[in-house]
């Protein structure tokens, strides 16, 4: 039993570690440019409903930000106002093509603003990304309390460039 604690202990430790490394590798100018250019990716680690505890997640969610598309993947915990039709519907799952985008630098990071038109539930996303890659998104819904997830930013997919 003691080494099955010793062996959880240290993997949970691990776990943390290349989490940590994997944000902190980014410099300010690697952020800037994906944060400047609107194509990047929110991987979750943390989820913090408003009301309940935190946990860490051990799925891999994201929010990916791309010039003309956002796609979200994230679960929801926290109390819903209304429930979905389709019980396969739960969490913050969309594709947005038509949205607002707002971002503003501040201190050693920036506040990024997305409102997204053609998403049924979603009203507003805050994210606010530190130069450093860490990231804490806060999502805002019609039908649901808010919740925050605290993860880190890492550069999105090469996108095919058009000849002309």
């Amino acid at each position: 039993m003691k080494n099955i604690k010793t062996f959880l202990t240290f993997l949970l430790f691990n776990t943390l570690a290349l989490s940590v490394v994997n944000a902190q590798d980014k410099k300010p100018e690697e952020v800037k440019k994906m944060i400047e250019e609107q194509n990047y990716i929110f991987k979750a680690e943390r989820v913090l409903p408003q009301s309940g505890r935190s946990r860490q997640l051990t799925s891999e969610y994201d929010l990916t930000i791309a010039p003309d598309t956002i796609v979200s993947f994230l679960p929801y915990f926290g109390r819903a106002y209304s429930a979905p039709i389709n019980p396969s519907d739960g969490g913050i799952k969309f594709t947005s093509t038509k949205f607002e985008y707002k971002r503003n630098a501040k201190g050693k990071g920036w506040e990024v603003s997305i409102r997204p038109g053609d998403a049924s539930d979603v009203q507003q996303l805050y994210l606010n990304v530190y130069d450093n890659g860490r990231a804490r998104l806060q999502v805002i819904s019609i039908n649901r309390q808010p919740i925050s997830f605290d993860g880190y930013v890492i550069e999105g997919r090469e996108r095919n460039k058009k000849a002309f």
